[in-house]
């Protein structure tokens, strides 16, 4: 039989419809075969070489043909610096100016770099540069949030072969977050605690859902998880910001990113894959009642005309298989 259960930091219930009789394994897609993408393409404007046809470096660590990682704007942003954030009001008519800032993290000078199968400090350098341009992108007094994300795979919305990530910088608050942020606040009124504190002491008492635990993190499937596969990794110490997180936090969530990724890579033949940090509003900090985190999500089955009708979820897998799956696969072969 099925059952619902709720998402206490998104207040969203989930069918978890497991009744159906798949199994982890299902999930794999094993029609698909790796593609040989080479280290190299000279008409990749991401390549080393071709430096001079991208926009000016924002941020890059290493230098000249030494390069690890850099920064650039995307050439075409949906937001950029042109105007300001001010409202316009027209009756029910609401607009604004497209204010912000839209940015590629280009991850590794390799064309075909994986996170996966990185090392930890090149993984770690790619954490560096989202802390760089979180804080620089947030001291903007028209910045309200600032999102980044990784689309990997056709299916996830990725349009670029080398490796890459995105930052986008919004003048208002994305309703996703803003509600998440209520709900926190609410938790937190009712019983002074923080709900993803809570969640997170919940989870490592189970442990039935962890999927990798490390000195500063843990991976693990939420109990109620959005779709099969879908990872949540927790910081262990409560920080509202990603901006907080420090160069030894950084160090370890490469390393539990990295083997995350490289389990997901192994045990579902490589999917095409979302995640994005969920952080608090530029303009809040140190808040006792929010937790950043990040959001993975393996795109291994398709939206259901009944999620877009209702706006609930349904997940065909148990968390808790799922989990267990992930966290047995050897990443050491």
């Amino acid at each position: 039989m099925s059952e619902i259960r709720q998402n206490l930091i998104s207040r969203e219930w989930v069918i978890i419809a497991s009744d159906k009789g798949l199994t982890p394994r299902d999930y794999v897609d094993n029609r698909k075969a790796d593609r040989q993408i080479t280290e190299h393409k000279s008409d990749c404007l991401f390549c080393p070489g071709n430096e001079s046809r991208v926009e000016q470096e924002l941020f890059c660590l290493g230098s000249g043909k030494g390069w690890r990682v850099k920064v650039v704007p995307n050439k075409f942003g949906v937001l950029s610096a042109a105007g300001k954030g001010e409202r316009v009001v027209n009756g029910t008519f609401h607009s604004m100016a497209g204010y912000g800032a839209h940015e590629i993290v280009i991850e590794h000078p390799k064309h075909n770099f994986l996170i996966a199968f990185a090392s930890e400090e090149d993984v770690s350098n790619i954490l560096r540069a989202y802390k760089n341009r979180y804080e620089v992108l947030g001291r903007d007094k028209n910045i309200e949030a600032v999102t980044i994300f990784k689309n990997h795979g056709l299916i996830s919305g990725s349009s670029i072969e080398h490796a890459y990530s995105q930052i986008i910088a919004t003048p208002i608050v994305p309703p996703q977050v803003r509600t998440r942020l209520e709900h926190a606040t609410g938790y937190f009124d009712d019983t002074g605690r923080c709900v993803f504190c809570n969640c997170l002491a919940d989870e490592l008492r189970a442990k039935e859902r962890i999927v990798l635990e490390s000195a500063k993190f843990v991976s693990f499937v939420p109990y109620a998880a959005f779709s099969p596969f879908h990872l949540w990794i927790f910081p262990k110490r409560h920080m509202a910001s990603f901006s907080e997180i420090d160069e030894e936090e950084i160090r370890d969530l490469a390393k539990v990113l990295k083997v995350t990724l490289m389990k997901v890579y192994r045990g579902l033949n490589n999917p095409d894959y979302n995640y994005t940090v969920r952080s608090i509003p530029t303009k809040e900090k140190n808040t006792a009642y929010f937790h950043w985190y990040i959001s993975l999500i393996p795109r291994v089955n398709s939206s259901l005309g009944f999620e877009f009708g209702s706006g609930m979820y349904i997940n065909t897998s148990l968390p808790e298989k799922n989990a267990k799956y992930l966290r047995e696969i050897n990443v050491e072969q």
